[in-house]
């Protein structure tokens, strides 16, 4: 549609020109015709015909050239309005809106330069907020370090106080290492260069060797762990798909309360493996399920602070399930519980 649209504009560009030349030929012709009645003894026709069609082109030439020369500055307005544009963007003032309204190829830059300051626009307010997350959350550990260890500096604490400091000085210490490996990690996965070494294994093994790793956790907590899986061949990173399944097994153990369940399901759906994991948890909003898988979102700030969670390990998950031609979704209602379903290909 646009290439005859392109194609019919030329041809009638030619046409306009042609029209408009011989206009110019005719306007000289009938002022040439009117001279050439007032003169006693008027020229020959080849000499009426030379005057005309060298008339003809020097009307044509001065009026290209009056309209170029009035038309002239109002393009170099335009230009300089795109090249401010520019300039402002490259200095990353984003908040660019060229509001000019133009049908032709330069209409098309205009939407390009309106649609890139939108973009980069929003890529600047994701990093400013990413730095912004990554310097709370370092900084939150840092501070009790620094507050623990001052008191045990200044203070004079009993056995039973030093150890208890020392404990929580500890564990922020291991939160703070677990942040740097999970921000390595995320950054790793977006880039070019992580290596991805899919092979074929049994899915239905893997799985059942993580619940059992995992077993320390939830029979801690006196959790009813149920599993149903199917035997299933996959093509696929192991090693990645380890770490989407300790994340989504240790999120479930973490939220759910003493004495509750967790199921495992693995089940194939035309040539699709189907891997849900299903608690009964302290479960979330619907709005929190919009946002769940987004870097460093955590639906209960406080309550996953004190779980030592830095809202990265659904955003690994996402980011690996994505890298495998899959999908993750998942479904909750606060106190109801949390569904987390993994949507993978698996060989004809």
């Amino acid at each position: 549609m646009n290439k005859a649209w392109h194609i019919t504009l030329r041809i009638l560009g030619v046409i306009g020109f042609i029209i408009f030349a011989n206009l110019c030929g005719s306007a000289v012709y009938w002022i040439a015709s009117q001279l050439f009645q007032s003169m006693e003894t008027p020229p020959s026709e080849y000499i009426r015909w030379l005057i005309t069609s060298i008339g003809g082109f020097l009307l044509f030439a001065a009026i290209t050239i009056a309209y170029g020369l009035i038309m002239r500055p109002r393009q170099m307005d335009f230009f300089q309005i795109l090249i401010d544009a520019v300039r402002q963007i490259a200095r990353g003032d984003f908040n660019v809106k060229l509001t000019i309204k133009r049908d032709d190829n330069f209409g098309k830059l205009i939407d390009s330069i309106n649609h890139m300051a939108v973009q980069l626009n929003q890529m600047e307010q994701m990093r400013q907020e990413f730095i912004s997350n990554v310097s709370h959350e370092i900084q939150s550990p840092l501070t009790s370090i620094a507050g623990f260890a001052r008191v045990l500096q200044e203070g004079e604490p009993t056995l039973e106080e030093r150890m208890h400091y020392l404990s929580i000085i500890e564990t922020e210490s291991k939160r703070l290492s677990k942040l740097s490996e999970n921000l390595l990690k995320l950054t790793s996965l977006e880039s070019d260069q992580h290596p991805f070494e899919p092979k074929r294994y049994r899915l239905d093994k893997q799985l059942r060797n993580l619940i059992l790793a995992c077993e320390p956790q939830w029979s801690g907590k006196s959790i009813e762990m149920e599993a149903s899986l199917a035997e299933m061949h996959i093509e696929a990173d192991e090693d990645m798909m380890s770490q989407v399944w300790v994340n989504l097994l240790n999120n479930s153990i973490k939220f759910t309360t003493d004495g509750g369940t967790i199921r495992v399901d693995l089940q194939r759906r035309d040539r699709q493996a189907v891997i849900r994991i299903a608690d009964t948890g302290i479960g979330m909003s619907a709005e929190d399920c919009e946002h769940v898988f987004e870097r460093f979102f955590k639906v209960d700030k406080s309550r996953n602070r004190e779980l030592g969670g830095s809202g990265l390990g659904l955003s690994i998950v996402k980011k690996i399930i994505d890298l495998h031609k899959g999908a993750v979704s998942v479904q909750s209602k606060p106190g109801e519980g949390t569904i987390f379903t993994v949507v993978l290909p698996v060989e004809p």
